[in-house]
């Protein structure tokens, strides 16, 4: 029997509402699934795949445009020095830092969907668990002092 499309008066109109992933989010996709494969064809040890990926990392964020480049530049060096255990990479084209192979925490320009401000969000990894709701992203429009230590001690305590 062939399918028919589902009339207008039908109840269930969900899949007429939905209108695909929007331009940004099929570019992300496919800058992970360019990632995946980069990732799968590097050769040597754990230490110099963990190197090349942070390089990856570092070059995404010089592309970036000035005040997304500032601000993840800073970030960068925030986690770095909180959590110098955590590998850098990219991860869905946004530069990410993981903890034994998982993404613990992100950062995502203003830029990536056109937003207004930056995003510095934490995965389901990040030990920030506190009572029976906790915040997973901050937005980021400036790193001031009191930011920044803010954003050291979530790291710290996201690491566990």
């Amino acid at each position: 029997m062939p399918r028919t499309k589902p009339s207008a008066d039908s109840a269930d109109t969900s899949a007429e509402e939905y209108g695909g992933f929007t331009a940004e989010e099929r570019a992300a996709m496919k800058e992970h699934a360019k990632e995946q494969k980069q990732a799968a064809r590097r050769r040597g040890t754990k230490a110099e795949k963990e190197a090349a990926a942070e390089r990856d990392m570092l070059a995404k964020i010089a592309e970036l445009p000035e005040e997304d480049r500032v601000l993840a530049e800073r970030i960068h060096a925030l986690v770095k020095a909180a959590a110098p255990t955590l590998a850098g990479k990219l991860w869905y084209g946004m530069p990410a830092y993981t903890k034994d192979g998982k993404v613990l925490c992100h950062f995502q320009a203003a830029q990536k969907f056109g937003t207004r401000y930056a995003t510095l969000g934490f995965s389901d990894e990040a030990a920030l668990d506190d009572g029976a709701l906790w915040p997973t992203a901050f937005a980021l429009r400036e790193l001031t002092p009191e930011v920044e230590e803010r954003i050291t001690a979530l790291v710290k305590k996201a690491v566990g």
